[in-house]
């Protein structure tokens, strides 16, 4: 069986953290909202100043208004896992969070500020 044009011969793989706002999410008052969007953007920093989050921001314009930004991560899923439980509005209740291999084109994607290569380069299997 020949192989399908439309599959590119490669792809990079990334680990991908989408954060959300949940449902139950606990209301705070203004002040303490503020003081925790200072230490998520912050221990988001730090995890970029230790070359683990690579790129990182908030959504806009979504058509689901819980979905509130998306992280592509330098490691497994796992430890994106681990690393985003640590996050303050994760901790808070605050946020929730997805997190997912994205499988793009091979060389689709530069992250001129990472210091490393990210992602994993493989092929698809044979069906």
């Amino acid at each position: 069986m020949s192989r399908d044009p439309n599959i590119p011969d490669a792809f990079d793989v990334y680990t991908v953290v989408i954060l959300r706002r949940p449902a139950e999410a606990p209301e705070l008052p203004d002040e303490e909202l503020d003081a925790l969007q200072a230490r998520h953007l912050a221990y988001r920093a730090e995890l970029g100043r230790q070359g683990v989050l690579v790129v990182n921001g908030p959504f806009d314009e979504q058509s689901d208004p819980s979905y509130r930004g998306m992280s592509v991560f330098a490691c497994d899923v796992s430890e994106a896992a681990r690393l985003s439980d640590a996050d303050p509005s994760v901790l808070a209740g605050r946020l929730t969070y997805d997190v997912m291999e994205w499988w793009v084109r091979a060389g689709s994607l530069a992250f001129p500020f990472a210091d490393r290569t990210i992602g994993e380069r493989r092929s698809m299997p044979d069906a």
